[in-house]
């Protein structure tokens, strides 16, 4: 344990100054530190939220919407095809499922018995996917989904909403949110810094589902509104237009979607060249180009509405194809809420509407007062060891203070290298491992003093020392990481931030305990060659 070969020796300084590189810049404020050049270590801790302040807030993603969704689909089509084959129905609805959930497959009642199994063979070859049972005797035919396909809808719904909330939060520029599944659905968003979050939560409240429909010419809008709705048909209200009354304009379009908004690849705010009022710009991929281009030249001098969450943003009407796959949104837009439908449209929409469960704010001045108790709580616990050891162990003593404080640089450094959110529970494991940086030191002075009232000379003592101890300490810290480790994998939130920092302390203590304490300590030993060694 005495010979230190030269890479070591090279390896052990290189760590070292690598630690004091990457810890540097939490010595200097944020914006100085992003302004180093890209070759220098320029990424500072990443606080969480409890210590710089800003907005908690729970989401749910209500995925019963995205399989009512996948189930009228599934209705829509089957009333396609019935009537293309011209085959008398009824009683086309979704099988009740049991209490409060939203059904799990599609039932309809064919009139005819002779076209029972034409209908039959019909809807099979539709939905391939379902499990279709039937009954000759009462025209009664059902599609059913497998259980493990409507988790899967439902799991899919909650990823891809994590991803699109992460989009529009990283449009917002807020930096270094926390985005994370929990358990029933639901995401944590935190937002560190956002001392007012309202304008986050309108754009996560909102679906951002656009899609394109043709107005329905053919029916009467006052019908509808008394309740007559047609097949095929839905009653929706117009977001800025109003009656004389206040209400709002309503507007029947047929429900097949002719475009939707998830063939958009690009949309700006920007201004109206004729009215010089903001509008959206918006591109289409060719996909949607190529459909947008079918619908508009099939339906010249017809009416063609927008919709977004369910409401009319406009309905123009097509005076001439438009080929090119570009168009623009027009309304009594601002240019802050056309940045900001621009942003929603961009970003994607969610597949699920969200509700806010919980919503909480953490003022700045209550985070700087944790960070100020941390420290104060890192200070007296290093002072109070540094003291110990120089008082107990002397030289030795001395050494280790200097390990531990390069302890605590390779702590921020690795921190600061892979960007953990630092929490009010990660200063705690800090203080913790500030503790336990030194009981490996312990464990090997406490050995070496066993050897030297053996009577053994100092090489040999250390040699012994550093020898008999390295097994225990190896045991006692591989103990305490796999007991982080599993504090992290089955932790959440503040439990994680205190395991990532203790799992970090417990590796950088063992790195300064067992080899830049034994280096300095040997390092000692072959330039002065003491005669009596005073541990």
């Amino acid at each position: 344990m005495i010979y230190f070969a030269k890479w070591k020796i090279i390896l052990v300084i290189a760590i070292c100054v690598l630690g004091l590189a990457f810890a540097a810049p939490n010595f200097i404020d944020r914006d100085t530190a992003e302004g180093l050049p890209d070759w220098l270590p320029n990424k500072q801790i990443s606080l969480g939220l409890d210590l710089q302040g800003g907005s908690h807030l729970l989401l749910q993603v209500e995925t019963d919407v995205v399989v009512a969704e996948q189930l009228e689909a599934v209705m829509d089509g089957i009333r396609a095809e019935m009537r293309r084959e011209r085959i008398r129905y009824r009683e086309l609805g979704v099988l009740p499922g049991a209490e409060g959930d939203t059904g799990h497959g599609v039932q309809v009642t064919i009139n005819d018995p002779e076209d029972f199994e034409r209908a039959r063979a019909q809807i099979r070859e539709s939905e391939p996917q379902a499990l279709v049972s039937s009954d000759p005797d009462t025209g009664k035919i059902e599609l059913t989904f497998n259980s493990s396909d409507i988790v899967q809808r439902r799991q899919s719904a909650l990823s891809q909403s994590i991803e699109i909330i992460r989009r529009r939060i990283d449009e917002t520029g807020v930096r270094e949110p926390t985005i994370q599944a929990q358990t029933g659905n639901r995401v944590l968003v935190q937002l560190p810094g956002v001392e007012d979050p309202e304008r986050i939560k309108q754009l996560l409240g909102k679906t951002a589902k656009m899609t394109f429909h043709l107005v329905d010419v053919r029916n009467s809008v006052a019908e509808a509104t008394a309740g007559r709705v047609p097949p095929g048909s839905r009653l929706l209200p117009s977001s800025d237009e109003r009656n004389i009354d206040d209400t709002p304009v309503m507007y029947l379009v047929e429900k097949r979607v002719m475009i939707s908004g998830e063939n958009l690849v690009d949309s700006q705010p920007t201004l109206d060249a004729r009215t010089n009022q903001p509008v959206v710009s918006f591109r289409f991929d060719s996909l949607g180009a190529k459909k947008f281009g079918d619908v508009t030249s099939a339906n010249v001098n017809r009416p063609f509405a927008i919709v977004l969450d369910d409401e009319i943003i406009s309905a123009p009407v097509i005076r001439e194809p438009i080929l090119g796959g570009n168009g623009q949104i027009s309304g009594n837009f601002s240019f802050a809420t056309a940045n900001d439908l621009a942003l929603l449209l961009r970003a994607g929409a969610l597949p699920a509407p969200l509700t806010i469960l919980e919503e909480r704010t953490v003022g700045p001045g209550l985070g700087a007062d944790s960070v100020t108790a941390g420290k104060v709580a890192s200070i007296i616990g290093l002072t109070g060891v540094i003291i110990f050891m120089a008082a107990v162990y002397r030289r030795f003593g001395l050494m280790a203070d200097v390990a531990l404080a390069m302890n605590i640089f390779l702590i921020m450094a690795a921190l600061s290298v892979l960007q953990a959110t630092l929490t009010l529970p990660g200063i705690a494991g800090i203080v913790l491992t500030i503790g336990m940086a030194v009981d490996a030191n312990v464990l090997v002075f406490e050995r070496i003093r066993e050897e030297v009232r053996a009577g053994r000379t100092p090489i040999s003592s250390v040699d012994a020392g550093y020898a008999r101890a390295f097994q225990t300490i190896i045991d006692a810290n591989l103990t305490t990481l796999i007991a982080a480790v599993l504090l992290y994998i089955f932790g959440s939130g503040p439990i994680r931030g205190f395991a990532v920092t203790l799992a970090i302390g417990i590796v950088t203590s063992m790195f300064t305990a067992i080899m830049l304490t034994r280096l300095m300590v040997v390092t000692w030993l072959r330039r002065t060659r003491p005669q009596e060694l005073k541990v």
